[in-house]
């Protein structure tokens, strides 16, 4: 009997169309599928503790022979929703960013736009849990994943960030993708994508597991968020890459 390659994914909302297959289909009796936060997730593929995982592009510059594998990913043409900065007042008069505590690649998106579109540099904070009742007056926050969806209507301003990096490089953005420290065989990543794609071809069967009433995950999974990785978005990946190394 082979070895079962192990898994990490997100537990977020935005992932549920990707691991409802893993966690049902023929895939399932390959692959150990554990859950972690994004940060957690790339720490554990450096450290081998997993084989692969839906990880922060990011991790790409920082993990020894790491690689992109299969078809799919966690990206966006335009707005995504559920990445952005969120403050009460505008871009030019914040002071202070809290950077969500679960992901460095938005960080690491956040740090590019200040410089290059936005032009402001505030203070960058560490941001722990619960920090969300800090965003007010000229202090801001970075907000990533389901939380970010719950925020949209508690702020006066909300700057999307993957509809900001689109209107700085013309280019999709992407969150997160794939990654694997290890060779895979091209059976595995066949019976990989297949397992993406079973629960992508059943959303509304996936939706209806799901309880989150504060937003419309129809629009959530078929428009805000591409899951497939096209030429054009890993374009939009390997200049965010050349941008973090440089930077």
């Amino acid at each position: 009997m082979h070895q079962k390659i192990r898994v990490g994914a997100v537990s977020y909302l935005n992932a549920k169309p990707l691991t409802y297959g893993l966690e049902r289909g023929a895939i399932s009796e390959q692959i150990e599928l554990s859950y972690a936060p994004p940060a957690v997730l790339a720490d554990k593929l450096k450290a081998g503790e997993i084989d692969m995982g839906l990880v922060p592009v990011a991790a790409l510059s920082v993990i020894k022979a790491s690689q992109v594998v299969g078809d799919y990913c966690i990206g966006a043409e335009g707005a995504v929703e559920s990445v952005a900065l969120f403050s009460d007042c505008e871009l030019s008069e914040i002071e202070e960013i809290y950077l969500d505590y679960e992901s460095r690649t938005s960080a690491a998106l956040l740090r590019i736009l200040l410089k290059e579109k936005w032009r402001i540099s505030p203070l960058l904070k560490q941001a722990e849990p619960g920090y969300e009742n800090n965003i007010k007056g000229k202090v801001a926050g970075l907000i990533i994943g389901d939380r970010a969806l719950r925020q949209k209507d508690k702020t006066t301003f909300k700057f999307d960030l993957s509809l900001a990096w689109q209107e700085l490089t013309g280019l999709p953005f992407v969150f997160a993708a794939w990654i694997s420290n290890r060779e895979l065989s091209e059976e595995f990543i066949r019976d990989f994508n297949e397992g993406n794609a079973y629960g992508l071809n059943r959303l509304d069967e996936v939706i209806k597991k799901i309880h989150f009433p504060e937003y419309d995950l129809h629009r959530y999974y078929s428009t805000d968020i591409q899951y497939e990785l096209d030429a054009k978005k890993a374009e939009g990946m390997r200049l965010f890459l050349e941008k973090i190394s440089v930077s």
